[in-house]
């Protein structure tokens, strides 16, 4: 996934692949999705993206799942 801005023009674009853009799907005057011809999101741009995305505050978290104690015990003595 990739995030441009274009402080020119207050515009963010969030990719998150590179397959072809079939179809453009307005959400609302600032927001906008790019589709692939399954209907699979490729894109969005965000319009005045200073004021509609935060864009200051941009963080990313990957977050596991944990398997709970007496699981992690019994996938350790599987390996």
């Amino acid at each position: 996934m990739k995030i441009k801005y274009f402080s020119d023009t207050d515009t963010a674009l969030v990719e998150f692949s590179d397959r072809k853009i079939a179809e453009t799907k307005e959400i609302n005057e600032n927001i906008y999705i790019d589709l692939d011809t399954s209907g699979n999101l490729v894109a969005m741009t965000i319009e005045h993206a200073r004021k509609q995305a935060s864009l200051p505050h941009l963080s990313y978290e990957q977050i596991e799942k944990v398997l709970p104690k007496s699981l992690q015990r019994t996938a350790k003595g599987r390996r």
